[in-house]
């Protein structure tokens, strides 16, 4: 491979385990349920960069492949974790109205 190219998978190798172990941070620590989804739905779009890097790297397409399918699970998990936070935020407002 290329030396500039090298160099530039190694730093984005790099940044995408910095980015996922931020989000990590975040996902634990945060404040609200809205920051945890946020920062899972990071996390998987820094996976998926992730496989993109190595598909590159590695020369293998396998790895775009599991990239797919890991973007279209991680959509379908934000909309369902989306859901949940719509629907217990109205059940929260509902409560907080009758008493």
């Amino acid at each position: 491979m290329d030396g500039f190219l090298n160099l530039s998978l190694e730093i984005g190798f790099i940044c995408v385990v910095l980015s996922v172990v931020l989000a990590f941070v975040r996902m634990v620590k945060g404040p609200s349920l809205q920051d945890r989804v946020v920062a899972l739905d990071f996390m998987t779009v820094a996976i998926v960069a992730f496989c993109g890097l190595a598909a590159v790297r590695y020369g293998t397409s396998a790895f775009l492949d599991v990239a797919l399918v890991l973007a279209l699970v991680g959509f379908l998990a934000t909309v369902a974790l989306a859901r949940f936070a719509e629907r217990n935020t109205f059940r929260t407002r509902k409560e907080a109205d009758d008493e």
